[in-house]
């Protein structure tokens, strides 16, 4: 499939009287030049905006392809997979339950899942942990179709900490949160959200689960052409692989009219259109506060982020699918807020983010703010910190030069590639031999001394370094493995020194400790468990994350 072109269509709908010019259309305007330029870096394929203030919608706006082969451009009508917002609307549900009676966040899960179990010398997992990514179990379970078996295969895990003590994300956390509200309300998961917030909330084209039968009203979801390596835009796109879902962490497909509605309900604490409450006050404080922090200046709630933002707060949660992702954007105290959903590559948050700063000055009628400049990954101020020599152990060598303020990579003497910024001394260097691994440079007292990529550690000439060996059995472990599922379905194994580290296919590196022959753990807090075994001709042929099997495959 060809790269596309920049901003393929745009279709909008603004709602303002007929025949009447839309005062704020300047400000749209702004916003919608934005979103093309960051379409057109990414390559995004499609896109649908919906902008709202707390007391009307203000602006739905779509963009480019729902089907990039069939020409079928994005419509205020089309469905996108929303992803983890969904993890809202279950802990608003539950919070419903709370307010009649029915479901205590404090009371272990066991109450109303008698058979819910998780290996734990802890204190027993409440709702309160599951809501807030707070319960110390793992994050996924991929590989089992959308089944209650994702929740009762929990047994076969371990916790990794004393629940309430540290925040790691966890899917399938929110995915027992989902097969409680079946049994406390003795029906499937769709219906209860269906009746207890979309029909009150007026998002009458949204759905709380897909299926075949969804699927032709859905924008198709893409990815890119490679699954194995940090992304570039200029990687072709391929349609994602579907799947049917209906479980409590990301279920929920969506237009841009029904989430703007969602979003206003948020504004307006827990009351949608027409007065009506969804959610009392009490529980939207729970649904927002501040329970576990994340980062700087955020924490998350019930299945809601907040943070802290020129001195506002704001309200947030991303989302991601196969194929999709969406951001959803509110400012309370302005009282506006936005939602973009996107089926396929691309930036949500940057457009939902941009979109409620507009919004926020049009509403006020104040100068618009201008749009953050695109980013030039290739410009790097201080690329002269980087120039050497760097050679590994077995005789690779890298050169880096810099032409100005950019730099270039060769391998062996080979042709020069130039490099994209990836993060604090991290880039993304695109020659074929180069580019499964991200390259890294480590510092000593501010002075760059080494790189890493992959196995090896570069060294800068006339620095020495101690050299650490791996146990022996650790060389079985190495190479690439794969399974069958949709998300998370490959990564690679390498050794430096003595450390094993786990890569994504984002290029990101995860140390490994070891517990056991065989069995490590991802370092820090954590309840995720890394085993090899199946080992012939000595190397593993099997490696199981988490519950989930991997296979040695023979590409590198």
């Amino acid at each position: 499939m060809p790269r596309l072109a920049a901003v393929l269509i745009l279709t909008a709908l603004v709602v303002v009287p007929a025949a009447q010019p839309d005062p704020q259309a300047a400000a749209w305007a702004r916003v919608d030049a934005f979103v093309a330029e960051r379409m057109r870096e990414a390559n995004t394929p499609g896109l649908a905006l919906g902008i709202t203030s707390r007391e009307r919608l203000l602006h739905v706006a779509t963009y480019g392809f729902a089907n990039v082969d069939a020409k079928r451009p994005v419509t205020p009508d089309t469905l996108f997979e929303i992803g983890s917002i969904s993890k809202s609307f279950t802990s608003i549900a539950l919070l419903q339950l709370r307010e009649e009676g029915k479901f205590d966040p404090q009371a272990p899960i066991t109450t109303y899942l008698p058979w819910f179990r998780v290996k734990s010398e802890f204190a027993p997992i409440t709702g309160h942990h599951l809501m807030t990514h707070t319960a110390g179990i793992p994050r996924d379970r991929d590989d089992i179709p959308s089944s209650q078996y994702q929740a009762y295969g929990l047994r076969e895990r371990e916790t990794g900490y004393a629940p309430g003590e540290h925040y790691a994300y966890s899917n399938v956390g929110y995915q027992v949160l989902g097969y409680v509200l079946e049994a406390i309300e003795k029906r499937p998961y769709a219906d209860a959200i269906a009746d207890r917030i979309l029909r009150p909330t007026g998002m009458r084209a949204t759905g709380a689960l897909f299926t075949h039968e969804t699927r032709p009203r859905l924008a198709v979801g893409y990815e890119r052409l490679y699954d194995d390596r940090p992304s570039h835009p200029s990687h072709p796109l391929v349609p994602a692989t579907w799947l049917e879902y209906a479980a409590g962490d990301g279920s929920i497909v969506s237009t841009p009219a029904d989430m703007a509605a969602y979003a206003r309900m948020l504004l307006n604490r827990g009351v949608a259109d027409g007065a009506r409450r969804v959610l009392s006050d009490a529980s939207f404080a729970l649904l927002t506060q501040r329970a576990i922090e994340t980062g700087p200046r955020s924490w998350y709630g019930y299945g809601l982020a907040t943070s802290e933002r020129d001195g506002r707060r704001i309200i947030s949660h991303s989302g991601g699918m196969v194929g999709y992702s969406s951001m959803l954007v509110a400012d309370p105290d302005a009282g506006v807020a936005a939602v973009a959903l996107v089926n396929g590559p691309g930036d949500p948050g940057a457009v939902a983010r941009f979109a409620v700063d507009v919004a926020r000055a049009a509403v006020r009628r104040e100068p618009l703010p201008p749009a953050p400049p695109a980013e030039d990954r290739s410009h790097v101020p201080n690329a002269a910190e980087y120039v050497g020599d760097y050679r590994a152990d077995d005789g690779r060598e890298l050169n880096v030069r810099a032409h100005g303020q950019s730099l270039t990579v060769a391998l062996n003497g080979g042709s020069p590639v130039g490099v994209e910024r990836r993060g604090t001394d991290t880039f993304l260097v695109t020659a074929p031999e180069l580019d499964r691994f991200l390259l890294r440079f480590q510092r000593d007292g501010g002075a760059v001394v080494s790189a890493t990529h992959g196995d090896a550690l570069f060294v800068a000439r006339g620095r020495q370094h101690a050299h650490a060996s791996a146990p022996r059995g650790w060389s079985a472990y190495p190479g690439h493995y794969r399974t069958t599922h949709a998300w998370f379905n490959n990564f690679r194994i390498v050794v430096r020194g003595d450390t094993l580290f786990l890569v994504a296919p984002d290029g990101a590196e995860t140390e490994m400790e070891p517990l056991g022959i065989g069995l490590f753990k991802e370092a820090g807090k954590s309840a995720e468990r890394l085993r090899f075994d199946s080992v012939v001709d000595g190397r593993a042929l099997r490696a199981n994350l988490s519950g989930v099997d991997y296979y040695r495959v023979f590409t590198r």
